[in-house]
């Protein structure tokens, strides 16, 4: 499947996901899929209503096979959460007592912690319909509510592992916005770069007319140039673009690339051809075929 890669290590770590009462065996499936994604590796599973596992709960699952066959069937809710030191409930309606209530993402943080520390931590999700009672949410330690739309604040059970299992992934990041992979670094263009792509486009719009009426070229030019600093150009930017006008120079509809040598082209500015090599490139120089 796209995005996988199996020799990579699997992470499969962190806290339990516990599950009461899952009416569909598709949303196990699913919720299985959102751990797999983000490296938790451990599901609880209590008074399913149908039996599992299931062929529906494995397909839902695209290949988190390994987070169906290891899951863990349970009579009752506090049988599940025996041997575990910190539980969070999540809800999505604000509840009577005393409990202390986070958002995901310092939710994510302290299961993190606890995780570091060695505790072991569970994550309590309510059935499809009507979510946790209020005596199952009196086990867990903390409540977790999501910030979503008050007037329509229901998130499907595989959403709401989904978005606690990316915080819980997020939470061990050296840096919340790192990725996995990343763009390439470009080296910045210098100036000398920018003003040689700015006298070859100037050179070439005005061969071909362009700056009409010829009062306003100065204004013309200028907007152009205040455009095109706006995108902070790498050196590599500007030797594409600038092999892109010196093709235009050369080639036309009349004389496309590989007719043969053209007759001619319009003139390109002296420092065109030198250090960033526009001209030099062999994708630039026009066919010697005849």
């Amino acid at each position: 499947m796209a995005g996988t890669d199996k020799q990579r290590t699997m992470i499969s770590e962190g806290p339990a996901i516990i599950l009461v009462e899952p009416q569909l065996p598709e949303n196990i499936g699913m919720v299985a899929r959102a751990m797999a994604n983000f490296g938790l590796g451990e599901l609880r599973l209590v008074n399913p209503r149908e039996a599992f596992p299931n062929d529906k709960a494995r397909s839902a699952a695209s290949k988190a096979d390994h987070i169906i066959d290891s899951a863990i069937l349970y009579d009752d809710l506090p049988s599940a959460l025996t041997d575990l030191n910190f539980v969070y409930a999540t809800t999505a309606r604000e509840r009577d007592g005393f409990k202390q209530v986070r958002g995901p993402v310092e939710a994510g943080k302290i299961l993190r912690h606890k995780f570091r520390t060695g505790e072991k931590t569970g994550i309590l999700f309510g059935r499809e319909r009507v979510g946790l009672k209020n005596d199952e949410v009196g086990l867990a330690d903390e409540l977790v509510t999501f910030p979503v739309n008050p007037a329509f604040a229901s998130l499907n059970i595989a959403q709401a592992v989904l978005l606690m299992s990316y915080e819980w992934m997020k939470s061990g990041l050296e840096n919340e916005t790192d990725t996995v992979f990343r763009g390439p670094e470009l080296q910045p263009a210098n100036k000398e770069y920018l003003h040689g792509f700015f006298n070859h486009l100037e050179e070439a719009l005005d061969t071909r007319g362009y700056f009409r009426p010829e009062a306003r070229k100065e204004i013309m030019v200028n907007n152009l140039r205040a455009v095109l600093t706006r995108p902070a150009f790498a050196e590599a930017e500007i030797r594409l673009l600038r092999g892109v006008l010196t093709s235009l120079d050369y080639f036309s509809p009349k004389s496309p690339r590989g007719s043969g040598a053209p007759e001619g082209r319009a003139r390109i500015p002296n420092d065109a051809v030198h250090k960033d090599g526009a001209e030099n490139t062999e994708q630039d120089k026009p066919d010697e075929k005849s």
